[in-house]
């Protein structure tokens, strides 16, 4: 069985993109018609530009079981060589990390999830066990409110100061000796991102934060990705799921997808040269 960081991988090279899609249907801004329809059409119109989908639990979770329902039928149309992140955020003691685990991997089947660190490493190791699922652990995140705790500066055991998101970077490169970690880090915060690539230079991120929340996209690129230009998730999801509110709304998502992902090459390519 391929790991997510293999899959992810393949993904990028096949597609020539590091264009994650977040499917997060709201029906206050959709067109009128079933979640589970409208993502299918955005599946459809974008499979072949992306590297990763990554559906936000929330989204689904609040329409009740119809929205379970959509999810499912979500997951089931997105081709199988495209890897799916189950942006859920989890955060919980041990015995309740090890049952959302499995409820993640084994009944939803994601290839990765998004989780918090804030338990330390007894909630996250639960996650880990799953040895070719990836774990994608919160370290500097694109909201306002972020700063609030993750920049603040605290002294380890050695007597030096690190703000927190570093810490969290630090301890996630010490936790990975199965190789199935990473982090997230949005693109609004570049320095930081910059920053977590270097104490994590060989793991995928997840870099929410492109679009809506005016992340800079070309800085997300260049902070981002590997030494190889590649193991970064650069997600966006209103920018593309509502790029138009009308039927034409499948082509307007793909248009969008197109330009975001020549930016992101144009990019690398300056990257590149430089």
């Amino acid at each position: 069985m391929p790991t997510f960081s293999g899959k992810l991988a393949e993904a990028s090279k096949r597609n020539n993109s590091l264009l994650c899609v977040g499917l997060d249907p709201d029906p206050a801004l959709m067109p009128e018609m079933e979640v589970a329809a409208f993502n299918r059409a955005i599946v459809e119109a974008t499979q072949d530009l992306v590297c990763a989908y990554k559906p936000n639990l929330a989204f689904y979770e609040a329409l009740g079981m119809k929205g379970f329902e959509a999810l499912r039928e979500t997951i089931d149309c997105i081709p199988s060589h495209i890897p799916i992140v189950g942006d859920c955020k989890r955060g919980d003691i041990g015995n309740t990390a090890r049952a959302y685990a499995g409820a993640m991997f084994e009944q939803w089947g994601f290839d990765a999830v998004t989780v918090s660190p804030y338990l330390g490493w007894d909630s996250i190791e639960p996650y880990c066990r799953y040895e070719d699922k990836g774990v994608l652990v919160l370290c500097r995140t694109s909201n306002k409110g972020g700063a609030d705790f993750q920049d603040l500066s605290f002294q380890g055991p050695d007597g030096v100061s690190l703000p927190l998101y570093e810490w969290v970077a630090t301890k996630v490169q010490e936790w990975d000796t199965r190789g199935n970690l990473g982090l997230v880090v949005g693109a609004t915060q570049p320095e930081e991102l910059r920053r977590a690539r270097e104490l994590c230079p060989d793991m995928p991120i997840l870099v929410p934060g492109i679009g809506t929340q005016a992340g800079d996209l070309a800085a997300a690129v260049r902070c981002g990705t590997d030494r190889d230009g590649m193991k970064a998730m650069i997600s966006s999801s209103r920018k593309v799921l509502y790029a138009s509110r009308g039927s034409d709304f499948a082509d307007a998502a793909r248009e969008a997808c197109v330009s975001l992902r020549d930016q992101m090459q144009e990019a690398l390519a300056s990257r590149s040269s430089a």
